[in-house]
């Protein structure tokens, strides 16, 4: 059987089941299968699914708000899990669900505690082309962006700058609808 097999006249009882899903409705099932797209989720409410290992589907974005190395880092097989429906995938006959919209997005609680201006210490975690991304609590990065990061007469901002190193930077912008804070490290050494 292939997928485009999955009709509602083929499988009426797992297609009566997807259709009856609300987006924002919880569902608790167990770890199934974990691939490098995904995870499949065995749910406890549904039939099983002809092809894949589970009839709920988590991708890797849903997973959690904090960036991961390994979707080990955040779920096993054989894990119990509750996760909101999104969608009713219909090409794939799979519910596709969010574990991450259970869990309270970190960004948006930092927001709430920082503002612009505000000064903090923070750690490199990585050097991009554009500038330096610095972790300033557990789960939250911004970005230095070169500009930012020493005066204008400075010709290789980067030199010297290494993963680790830490050092105070000031918050120039919170953009909480793309999760996003701009840090400044100029702003600091100008106010000496």
């Amino acid at each position: 059987m292939t997928i485009r097999d999955l009709t509602s006249a083929e499988n009426p009882e797992l297609w009566a089941f997807l259709e009856s899903l609300h987006r924002g409705e919880l569902l608790s099932g167990t770890i199934a299968a974990i691939e490098r797209f995904g995870v499949f989720v065995a749910l406890d409410a549904g039939p099983d699914h002809p092809v894949f290992p589970g009839v709920g589907f988590i991708t890797i974005p849903e997973l959690s708000w904090r960036s991961f190395e390994a979707v080990s880092d955040v779920v096993r097989v054989g894990q119990r899990v509750s996760c909101e429906f999104l969608q009713f995938d219909t090409w794939n006959l799979e519910a596709r669900l969010s574990l991450r919209a259970t869990q309270a997005d970190p960004f948006q609680a930092y927001a709430d505690r920082h503002a612009v201006g505000q000064k903090l210490r923070g750690q490199v975690t990585k050097l991009v082309p554009f500038g330096v991304f610095v972790q300033v609590a557990d789960g939250i990065e911004g970005l230095v962006h070169l500009r930012e990061l020493e005066g204008a007469a400075v010709e290789a901002p980067l030199d010297g700058v290494q993963v680790g190193d830490e050092f105070t930077v000031v918050i120039t912008e919170i953009d909480r609808e793309r999760r996003r804070l701009a840090l400044s490290r100029r702003l600091v050494r100008s106010d000496h």
